[in-house]
This record gives structure tokens, sequence and C-alpha cells, in this order.
């Protein structure tokens, strides 16, 4: 297999292994190939494999000992995993208890207008899943949310019916991929014509704008999420203390 320039040979080799553990190709408590015949088969250099592997190790696919070679391990439960980031209040905490409604779920191409919330670069596809939040049914929206979804995981898409958390635990364990980082934006909006029936605002009135951009360890965008809530129904908390010294 011969591997293509355009990207740095270590992160097709970790995606190209990466995908075959997902797809049972190595089962979890098998043994990966040794180094030397993944370079023969790869056609790359003993350092491009390490690296490789050091990609899966990060994303807990693997785990590697001396003289002991390189292992499949099972992953952590998505539940422990999403627990861990749900405990930042800021960050998920909303997500938890208010019902998400799907009122569309497509493939999009992302123009100006997606692309000014988004920040994805205009023209290319994805996976567009948009709906709204409520708390309870009585009452109306907490948030409008998008969900733009990298096309490679769109196939996430199926499993959204019937799930009501985050997704990104779902983009993980399907795909065996790690977020390693959010990238979290909150912006100050006027509600346009459009979200104010779905909000039960007025048009023009105050919003936060909520985006947040999920990136896993090959440093690749998986998801990109934008919540636009009403300003009477989002509070972001802070403590900061001063420092001595």
């Amino acid at each position: 297999m011969t591997i293509s320039p355009t990207e740095h040979r270590y992160l097709q080799v970790a995606r190209t292994l990466r995908k075959e553990i997902v797809d049972g190709v190595y089962p979890v408590g098998s043994q990966l190939p040794t180094e030397h015949e993944l370079c023969e088969r790869f056609e790359v250099s003993r350092y491009t494999i390490r690296e490789a592997l050091r990609r899966l190790r990060d994303d807990n696919l693997v785990a590697s000992r001396p003289r002991a070679g390189t292992m499949v391990v099972p992953r952590p439960t998505t539940n422990s995993y999403a627990q861990d980031v749900m405990s930042i209040n800021d960050l998920l905490a909303f997500a938890t208890g208010a019902q998400f409604t799907i009122e569309s779920n497509a493939m999009v191409t992302i123009d100006d207008d997606i692309a000014e919330r988004t920040a994805l670069a205009v023209g290319e596809q994805w996976l567009a899943v948009r709906g709204y939040r409520k708390a309870d049914g009585d009452a109306p929206p907490v948030c409008r949310t998008e969900y733009y979804i990298n096309r490679s995981f769109a196939a996430v898409g199926r499993l959204l019916q019937r799930h009501n958390g985050p997704i990104f635990p779902l983009i993980e364990d399907l795909f065996g991929v790690s977020i390693v980082e959010v990238h979290q934006q909150i912006t100050a909006v006027l509600v346009g014509a459009d979200l104010a029936d779905l909000l039960n605002v007025s048009p023009g009135s105050a919003a936060l704008r909520m985006q947040r951009t999920y990136t896993t360890s090959d440093g690749e965008i998986a998801q990109v999420t934008v919540n636009t809530h009403p300003s009477d129904r989002y509070r972001h908390s802070m403590t900061m203390r001063r420092v001595k010294g």
C-alpha cells in the first residue's frame, strides 16, 4: 500500500489501522502485525509506524509492551468518559436535562451563512442535524441546536433518533477516535425572524450563540455544535481568584 504524499504518513497509517480495529479485522485481544511487517505493508519507515501506534495508544485502542508486541484492548466505556466531560457545567450540562427534538438530519453544503456560524469552509459537505432542546414539555425551548458532523463520521446520524445526550461519544465509539480538544466561543447575537417563533421571543431580541469545535487526536474536526440561547435562558458562571506573587 502506497501512502498519499498529501497527508502526514503516520496519520494515514493510524487511520487505516484504526478502521481495521473498529471493523473487527483486529478484534480485542488480538495482536497487530510487528513493526517490521507494518513497515513493509505501508512502505514507510519504522519511525512512521511508531508514531501511528502512538496515536492508537492515545485513542485507547491498543497497548504496547516490550517484547510482547501491540495488542488491541477494550476501549473505556462511553458513560465514564462522558461523565468526566459533563462535570464541566458550562460545557454540556444543558444537554443532560433537556430533551433534544430533531427537525432535520441531512447532508448539506456549507454556505456563507453556515460558515459564519461554524467557521467551516464554504463548499464542504457536512451532516447537519438541526433541532431544539426543551427542559419540559410546556416551557419554550432552551435553545436552538445545530450539529455539523464531519462527513467521515456521518453514519452516526442513523443513531440519533434514539439518542438524547451529546453526540461525540457516539463518534468515538463507532469510529475508534478520541476527542482531545473542545474549543468554545460565546458570541452575543440578535435573534432573527426565522428563530424568533421557535424560541418564543421577539425578533431582534438578545441571545447568546455558543459554538463548540470538537477535534480528534489526529487534528481533524469531528463536529461543530452551535447552540443559540435566548438571553434569559442561559447563565454562565465562573469564579476567579487573585493569585499572589
